[in-house]
C-alpha cells in the first residue's frame, strides 16, 4: 500500500514540475515577444521623424514615403497576438524604411543633414534591438514547442490547454532581398 501511494505521489509531483515548466516556458515566449513589441513599437515612434526630415529633401519621392506611412500603419494595426501577420507586415515596413534610407545616397544634403543621420543611427539601433529580440523570441518559442510536442510533457500539455506558439520570422522571400532604389 505505501508502495502505491509512494508512486502516486511521484507522478502526482512529476505531473506538477512538468506543468509548472510549461507556464514558465509560456511566460518566457510571451515576455520574448513583449521585447519585440517594444522593439517595434519604438521604430514606430521613430518613423514619424524620419519621414518628415527626408520630405524636406525628396519631394519627388513622394510614393516611397507614402509606402512607409501606410506600412506603419498597418503594422500598428496587427493584433497583438498575431505573430505571423505581424511579422510579414514588418518584413514590407524593414524594406521600405531600406529604400529610405537609400535615398541618402541620391541626395547629398540629405546625406549631411544632422537630424537624418541621428535618425539612421537611431533606426540601425533599433533594428539591432529588433533582430536580437526576435532570436530572443523565437528561442522561446522553440522551447515551448519542444516541451509541448515531447513526450511525456505533451500529455500534460494537451491536458492544460498549452499550444506551440509561431516563429516570427519573415514569410514572403522578397522581403529577405536587398532594397532596390530607382531614380
Amino acid at each position: 500500500m505505501y508502495i502505491a501511494l509512494a508512486a502516486l505521489a511521484a507522478v502526482a509531483l512529476y505531473i506538477v514540475f512538468v506543468y509548472n515548466g510549461l507556464v514558465k516556458s509560456r511566460q518566457m515566449a510571451e515576455e520574448a515577444w513583449s521585447g519585440i513589441d517594444v522593439q517595434l513599437k519604438r521604430r514606430a515612434d521613430l518613423i514619424p521623424n524620419l519621414i518628415e526630415t527626408v520630405k524636406g529633401y525628396a519631394t519627388h519621392e513622394k510614393s516611397t514615403l507614402e509606402e512607409v506611412v501606410a506600412l506603419r500603419n498597418k503594422a500598428q494595426a496587427v493584433p497583438t497576438g498575431d505573430v505571423a501577420g505581424r511579422a510579414a507586415v514588418e518584413g514590407m515596413l524593414g524594406q521600405a524604411l531600406g529604400r529610405i534610407v537609400a535615398l541618402a545616397e541620391a541626395y547629398p544634403e540629405l546625406k549631411a543633414n544632422e537630424n537624418f543621420l541621428e535618425l539612421q543611427r537611431s533606426l540601425e539601433t533599433v533594428e539591432g534591438e529588433i533582430q536580437m529580440s526576435r532570436r530572443y523570441y523565437n528561442g522561446a518559442a522553440r522551447d515551448l514547442n519542444v516541451k509541448v510536442e515531447s513526450f511525456p510533457s505533451n500529455l500534460i500539455a494537451g491536458q492544460f490547454g498549452f499550444a506551440k506558439k509561431p516563429y516570427f520570422e519573415i514569410a514572403n522571400e522578397a522581403d529577405r532581398a536587398v532594397p532596390s532604389v530607382r531614380f
